[in-house]
């Protein structure tokens, strides 16, 4: 579909373009900022996750070499993900005596 523009339309056409891509710029900033999690995953090294998990240097260490926390490692440096951190602990929380009886009455009741 050919459409014919003449030397008088450009400065207005100009115009219209310049506004519809601020608008896409606008939207696409609003839309980034929006996208972004509150609670980016943060990094931390080994004497941050010894701190988060109060635990010392040394155990963090133990801890990776038996395969207990996840961890990244490039090249010598090693790398925790606090969301991870956070479902390391909350796997280790240990239920209470109510959660128990209710588990068991519903696997009494099926």
């Amino acid at each position: 579909m050919e459409h014919t523009i003449s030397f008088e339309q450009m400065p207005g056409l100009i115009a219209q373009i310049s506004l519809k891509l601020e608008t896409i710029e606008s939207l696409l900033i609003d839309q980034s900022e929006t996208a972004l999690p509150e609670h980016s995953d943060e990094l931390l090294g080994v004497k941050e996750t010894a701190e988060f998990l109060s635990l010392s240097v040394q155990t963090i260490y133990g801890k990776v070499s038996k395969g207990e926390l996840p961890v990244m490692k490039r090249s010598k440096k090693l790398y925790f993900s606090k969301d991870d951190l956070m479902n390391y602990l909350k796997r280790g929380r240990i239920k209470t005596n109510l959660e128990i009886q209710e588990e068991a009455n519903k696997q009494l009741s099926r």
